[in-house]
C-alpha cells in the first residue's frame, strides 16, 4: 500500500521571505488541496485566538483618543491645559484637572479591566490542550505514530486531532473517524448558531471504515476544500483515495466548525481552516454601536450651553471694552463660565445607568433578566414599536401533534385511539386488504380509512425524519471512552443493544420532528434504534422489531422546504422514497383535490402543517438515481443545482399519504402582556416565517391587533398590484389590522417605500408572514430611519439581525438556543417580562435620568449665573467668585450624594404603573427631557443665581468682604432644598444623603477658617439673612411644583376613570 510521511514539514523559507511584510497585506481567500498526513507549504493564519482591543503600547493612546472624540471631554481638556498659562490661570490646577483626571481614570480602569478579562479568556482558550497524531523518530526505517498534547494555538492546517466528549472544536475540521458504534457523532452548536438541538455529523466513509485511527497514516488521500466562507450551513469539497481510486463528496454533515462541542463519543478530524479563516471568526461581525436618544439629546444640550458660554463671555468683553489684551480676558471668562457645561454629567449618568441595570436584574418578578447593554436602559421607557417573532417568543416552541388528515378521515386527540386500533389491526391481521391509492382519496366519496392506509401514513412519519434516540448510560461507562487507536467502545447513542427499561430521549434539529416521532411512539410504532445506515422500529402490537436500511437521506433546507429519505425494508427488500415538507413546496408535486382546502383549515386553527408523501422505487430505478446523485454530489461547481435537479426527477409521481397538524402552544401570559403594551401606546408587529394562515390564526388568538378587522393583503408581484394594495388601504388604515407575506412586502417597498411604510405605521396591527431574517432587520431599519423608537424581541438565531438593528433588542433564552439572548441588549426568560420591563423599569429609568440630567445642568448654571453677576457688579472683573477648593467641593462633597439619590425617586408605585399602562404613553412624546424643559430649568437657574447674588449684595451691603460665606451658604442650601422639591417619593437613603451633605458643609464652615470667617458665621444676622435669600429663591418654585403635582394627580385620576 502506498504511504506518505505524516506531517512532513514544509521547506524553510529564505530570509527575505520572512521580511516581505506580507502580513500587512490582506490575504486573499482561496480553495486548497490538503494531503492527509502532510502539512501544506502555503502559509495560513495562526490558530491563536485574540479578542483584545489593546496591547501595552496602544492601550493609552487609543483609549484617550476615544474619550476626546467627545465634545464634552475635549472641551474640558482645552480648559485644563489653558491653566498652565499664567496670564489666564483662574485658580489652582486641581480645580480643572481633578474632575477631568477622575473621569479619565474611571474610563481607563474600566477599559483595562474589560481588556484583561478578554486576555484571560483568550489565554484559557489558547492553552486548551488537544491530542495531535504525529510520527515518532525513525526506527529501522519505520516511523511509529504517537499522540502528543499540544495547545490549541499551535494547531495548523493539515493536523490530525482527536476530540473527546465535552471538548470544544479548536479549528474548522473535516470529521475522519468516530468511535461511535452507529458511525456518527453528535455535536452542540449553540455557541455558533444559537440552536440547542444536537447536530448529527457523519465521518468520511473511506476513513470511517478503517479499523483504527492508526490506519489513517497508511492511506494516501487528497482533500479538496472550498475557500473559507461565512455560511455555516453549507460546505463543498471532495476526498479522493489515491491508493484505491475512491472518491467521497464533502458536505456540511462532514464538518466540525470551530466553537462547536463534541456531545457524544470521540471524533478524529483533519484541520482545514484556522484562525481568522474559521467560520466562527468570519461570522463575528461587529454589531451596530447603539447610542440612546438621551445621550444624543445631552450632546445637543451641551452644544447649546457652549454657545451660551461663548456669548456671555463675548458680551462681557463688549461691555468691558476691547482695551488691552481683550482676547485673554475673554478666554478667562470662558474658563470662569466653564461650569455651565458640567463634566460630572457624564459620570453621574453612567453611574445611574449602571444602577438601573442592577435594579432590573434584581427584580424577582422578572427573574433571570440580564442587562447586557448598560448604556441604554432609558430606551426601554420610550418604545413606540415592538417587532416580535412568533415561534418561541409569542409561542412556547413546544410542539404537540394535534391532527392527522388522510383525505377521507380526520383524526385528532379525541379519536387517536382509532389510529392505534387501525395499526393493531393491520400489524396483527392484514386481511383488510390494500387501501385505494392515496393520491385519489380526495376524489372518492368519503369512506372509512383502511388499516393499510393508516399504517402507510404512520410508517412514513416514523421513518421520514432526522431524529435519533439517545439512551442514558452511567457516567462510569462514559468515562471509559478512550482513544480507539486499537479498540472501540459503546457510546451513548443507541447503536448497540439497548435494554428496554432505559429511558430514551430524542435528538433532532427541529422540535416539529420530535413531536411527530413521539406521536408515532404513542400510537405503538416506536423509533427504537438508528445509526448511519439503519433504522429500527418497534411495533408494540406485535412486540417485534422491523429494520430498514437507509439508502439516502435528504436533509431539510430553507430552499426546498422539505426533507426526504430512501429506505429499504430488510425482509421484503422493498425500496421506498418518503418525503415530507411545507404544503407550498409539495402541493406542486401532488395531484389532490382536498389538500389545499384542508391545509387552509388546519392553518386557520393555528396549526403548523406538513404534507407527507411517498414513492415506491424498483431496484433499477434506485441504482440509476444513485449513480446520477453521486456524480452530482462530487461536482465542485454548481453542486447545489445539479443535486436539486436529480432530486426533482426523483419526486415525479409522488403519492399523497397524509397531512399533519402540529400545535405550537402559546407562551404564558402573552395575551395579557400584549393588551398592556397596546394600552401603553406601543404598536406591536409580528414578523414570522410561518405561512399566512397560521400567522393570522395566532394573531387572532393573541388579540394582536386593535383594529376593527383583519385584512389579508393579496399577493403582489408587480408595481401595479402594489399600487392597488396601497389604494385599497389608504381610506381605512387606522382601523385595519394588516397581514401580508414577505414577498408582498418586498414588492411594495421596492415600488413605494415611503408611502407603504407610512401606511403600515397607520395600521393598528401588522403581521408579516413568510418573513426572512433579512426582511425582519430591514423593517426595523425602516422604522428607525423615520425617527421611531423600535424594540425587537426574538429567541432564535434568525432573529439576531433584527435584534441588533432595533434601538432596543430583547433576546429570549428559549428552546431555539442562546443566540438571540446573547445578541440582545437585554435578555429575558419569557415574553411576559416585557410588561414590567417597559412599563415599570423603562419608565423609571427614563424619568430618573431626565431629572438627573436637568438637575446637574441646573447645578452648573446657577453657579455660572452667580459668577456673571459678580463680574458685572465688580466692574467686569475676570476673577473667580469662589476658590478652587470650594468649586470642587460644590460639585462633589456637598451636593453629589443628594443629586445622585434622585435615581431612587418614584413618581408612582409599581402597582400603579402596571395597572394603568396609559401613563407610559406620555413618555413616548419626550416631554421629560425636551428643549422646553431644558429652557425652563435654564430660567430657574438664572432666577435662583440672580436672587442669591443680588440678595447677598442687598442684605449685606456693608459686609461685602464676606460675599463668599454669604452666597456659598445660600447656594448649598438652595441645592439641597431643590433636591427635596424634586423628589416625589422619599427613600431613606435620600434623607441620609441630605443629612450627610448638610453635616459635611457645617463641618467645613467650622474647620476651614482659611475660606470662612468663623466669627462672622456664628452671628445671628448671617443666618436669618441667608435663610431669607434661600426662601426667596426656592419658595416660588415650591408653589409652582405644588400646582404641577395637583395637575398631574388630576391626569392620573382621568386615566383611572
Amino acid at each position: 500500500m502506498e504511504t506518505t510521511p505524516l506531517l512532513a514539514r514544509p521547506k524553510k523559507k529564505s530570509i527575505w521571505s520572512r521580511f516581505n511584510f506580507s502580513r500587512f497585506r490582506k490575504r486573499e481567500l482561496c480553495s486548497r488541496v490538503i494531503y492527509l498526513g502532510q502539512l501544506p507549504e502555503e502559509e495560513y493564519p495562526s490558530n491563536y485566538v485574540c479578542n483584545q482591543k489593546y496591547n501595552i503600547i496602544t492601550f493609552l493612546p487609543i483609549v484617550l483618543f476615544e474619550q476626546f472624540r467627545f465634545f464634552l471631554n475635549l472641551y474640558f481638556l482645552v480648559m485644563a491645559i489653558s491653566q498652565f498659562i499664567p496670564s489666564i490661570r483662574i485658580g489652582y490646577l486641581y480645580t480643572y484637572w481633578g474632575p477631568l483626571c477622575f473621569v479619565l481614570a474611571v474610563t481607563l480602569f474600566r477599559e483595562a479591566i474589560d481588556d484583561f478579562r478578554r486576555y484571560r479568556r483568550d489565554k484559557e482558550v489558547n492553552r486548551q490542550r488537544y491530542e495531535r497524531i504525529v510520527l515518532d523518530s525513525d526506527i529501522n526505517g519505520y516511523r511509529p505514530f504517537i499522540t502528543e498534547h499540544v495547545p490549541a494555538s499551535t494547531l495548523r492546517v493539515g493536523d490530525i486531532v482527536m476530540l473527546h466528549k465535552g471538548q470544544r472544536v479548536p479549528a474548522d475540521m473535516i470529521l475522519l473517524r468516530t468511535n461511535e458504534t452507529m458511525g456518527t457523532v453528535f455535536i452542540r452548536t449553540d455557541q455558533l448558531d444559537g440552536e440547542i438541538d444536537w447536530k448529527l455529523r457523519i465521518p468520511l466513509p473511506s476513513t470511517q471504515k478503517l479499523p483504527t485511527d492508526a490506519h489513517l497514516l497508511d492511506i494516501n488521500a487528497q482533500l479538496f476544500v472550498e475557500k473559507p466562507e461565512k455560511d455555516i450551513h453549507s460546505f463543498i469539497g471532495t476526498c479522493t483515495r489515491l491508493d484505491e481510486e475512491e472518491s467521497d463528496s464533502l458536505d456540511i454533515e462532514n464538518t466540525l466548525w470551530s466553537g462547536c462541542v463534541v456531545a457524544s463519543g470521540q471524533a478524529t478530524g483533519l484541520v482545514i481552516y484556522t484562525g481568522s479563516e474559521t467560520r466562527s471568526v468570519m461570522n463575528n461581525a461587529t454589531p451596530r454601536s447603539k447610542v440612546g436618544r438621551l445621550d444624543l439629546q445631552i450632546n445637543d444640550f451641551t452644544k447649546v450651553l457652549f454657545v451660551a458660554t461663548m456669548f456671555i463671555s463675548l458680551l462681557l468683553i463688549v461691555l468691558k471694552g476691547f482695551d488691552g489684551p481683550w482676547y485673554w480676558f475673554m478666554f478667562r471668562f470662558v474658563l470662569l463660565f466653564s461650569y455651565i457645561i458640567p463634566i460630572s454629567l457624564r459620570v453621574n449618568l453612567d453611574m445611574g445607568k449602571a444602577f438601573y441595570s442592577w435594579t432590573i436584574q434584581r427584580d424577582k418578578n422578572i427573574e433571570g433578566t440580564v442587562m447586557r447593554s448598560t448604556t441604554i436602559p432609558e430606551e426601554l421607557g420610550r418604545i413606540q414599536y415592538l417587532l416580535a417573532d412568533k415561534t418561541g417568543t409569542l409561542t412556547k416552541n413546544e410542539m404537540v401533534f394535534q391532527k392527522l388528515h388522510l383525505g377521507n378521515a380526520l383524526f385528532d386527540k379525541n379519536n387517536f385511539y382509532e389510529v392505534e386500533a387501525f395499526l393493531t389491526q393491520h400489524i396483527t391481521n392484514d386481511a383488510a386488504g390494500p387501501a385505494p391509492p392515496a393520491g385519489d382519496a380526495g376524489d372518492a366519496p368519503p369512506a372509512p380509512p383502511a388499516p393499510r392506509h393508516v399504517w402507510q401514513a404512520v410508517l412514513a412519519l416514523a421513518l421520514c425524519h432526522n431524529v435519533t434516540p439517545v439512551y442514558d448510560v452511567d457516567d462510569q461507562r462514559a468515562d471509559e471512552a478512550q482513544s480507539d487507536m486499537g479498540s472501540s467502545v459503546m457510546s451513548e447513542s443507541c447503536g448497540g443493544a439497548v435494554p428496554q427499561q432505559q429511558l430514551c430521549d430524542y435528538q433532532a434539529a427541529s422540535p416539529d420532528e420530535v413531536a411527530l416521532v413521539k406521536w408515532t411512539d404513542m400510537m405503538g410504532v416506536s423509533l427504537y434504534r438508528r445509526d448511519l445506515h439503519n433504522i429500527s422500529l418497534k411495533l408494540r402490537a406485535a412486540n417485534e422489531i422491523v429494520s430498514y436500511n437507509i439508502l439516502q437521506l435528504f436533509p431539510f433546507t430553507s430552499e426546498s422546504k422539505m426533507m426526504g429519505i430512501i429506505v429499504q425494508e430488510e425482509n421484503s427488500q422493498a425500496i421506498t422514497y418518503y418525503v415530507k415538507g411545507a404544503d407550498v413546496a409539495l402541493s406542486k408535486l401532488l395531484n389532490s383535490s382536498w389538500l389545499s382546502a384542508e391545509c387552509t383549515k388546519l392553518a386557520a386553527e393555528g396549526l403548523r402543517t406538513l404534507v407527507v408523501a411517498k414513492k415506491t422505487l424498483t431496484k433499477n430505478e434506485y441504482l440509476e438515481f444513485e449513480s446520477e446523485y453521486k456524480e452530482a454530489r462530487l461536482s465542485v461547481t454548481a453542486r447545489a443545482e445539479r443535486t436539486a435537479a436529480c432530486v426533482a426527477r426523483l419526486q415525479r409521481g409522488l403519492a399523497l399519504l397524509a397531512l399533519t397538524g402540529v400545535e405550537d402552544r402559546l407562551a404564558e401570559r402573552v395575551p395579557q402582556t400584549l393588551a398592556q403594551l397596546r394600552a401603553a401606546g406601543v404598536k406591536i408587529w409580528m414578523l414570522t416565517g410561518d405561512k399566512l394562515e397560521t400567522a393570522l390564526c395566532i394573531a387572532r388568538s393573541l388579540q394582536l391587533g386593535g383594529g376593527a378587522r383583519w385584512l389579508a393583503a393579496p399577493e403582489c408581484g408587480s408595481r401595479r398590484a402594489a399600487y392597488a394594495l396601497l389604494d385599497s388601504l389608504a381610506a381605512d388604515a387606522d382601523r385595519t389590522d394588516l397581514i401580508l407575506e414577505g414577498e408582498t412586502l418586498e414588492v411594495c417597498l421596492r415600488s413605494y417605500e415611503e408611502e407603504f411604510v407610512e401606511l403600515l405605521c397607520k395600521c393598528s396591527g401588522v403581521v408579516v408572514a413568510r418573513c426572512s431574517p433579512t426582511q425582519k432587520a430591514r423593517v426595523a431599519r425602516l422604522l428607525r430611519a423615520r425617527g421611531l423608537v423600535v424594540a425587537a424581541v426574538g429567541d432564535g438565531g434568525n432573529d439576531v439581525a433584527m435584534i441588533q438593528e432595533a434601538d432596543m433588542g430583547v433576546g429570549i433564552a428559549g428552546a431555539e438556543g442562546r443566540a438571540a439572548s446573547l445578541a440582545g441588549d437585554v435578555s429575558v426568560r419569557a415574553f411576559a417580562s416585557l410588561a414590567r420591563l417597559l412599563l415599570l423599569h423603562g419608565r423609571r429609568s427614563l424619568m430618573r435620568s431626565a431629572a438627573l440630567c436637568l438637575f446637574i445642568v441646573h447645578r452648573g448654571l446657577i453657579v455660572s449665573t452667580m459668577q456673571a453677576v459678580f463680574s458685572v457688579v465688580f466692574y467686569f472683573s475676570s476673577v473667580s467668585l469662589y476658590p478652587g477648593f470650594l468649586m470642587v467641593g460644590y460639585g462633589t462633597v456637598f451636593t453629589m450624594l443628594p443629586v445622585f439619590s434622585l435615581v431612587l425617586d418614584k413618581d408612582i408605585s409599581s402597582t400603579t404603573a402596571l395597572r394603568y399602562p396609559q401613563l407610559y404613553k406620555q413618555l413616548t412624546k419626550g416631554r421629560q427631557l425636551s428643549y422646553k424643559t431644558f429652557y425652563i430649568w435654564i430660567g430657574i437657574s438664572i432666577y435662583q443665581g440672580g436672587v442669591i447674588m443680588y440678595g447677598a449684595l442687598v442684605l449685606f451691603e456693608e459686609q461685602l468682604i464676606h460675599i463668599v460665606e454669604i452666597s456659598y451658604t445660600a447656594l448649598i442650601l438652595t441645592e439641597l432644598i431643590m433636591v427635596a422639591l424634586t423628589v416625589d417619593t422619599w427613600h431613606r437613603l435620600m434623607i441620609l444623603a441630605e443629612l450627610i451633605s448638610l453635616l459635611m458643609y457645617t463641618a467645613t464652615l467650622l474647620i476651614f477658617t482659611t475660606y470662612f470667617d468663623a466669627d462672622f458665621i456664628r452671628h445671628w444676622d448671617f443666618w436669618w439673612k441667608v435663610t431669607t435669600i434661600t426662601l426667596v429663591s426656592c419658595l416660588p418654585l415650591y408653589i409652582v411644583k405644588h400646582m404641577h403635582r395637583k395637575w398631574s394627580n388630576r391626569q392620573y385620576k382621568d386615566i383611572q376613570k
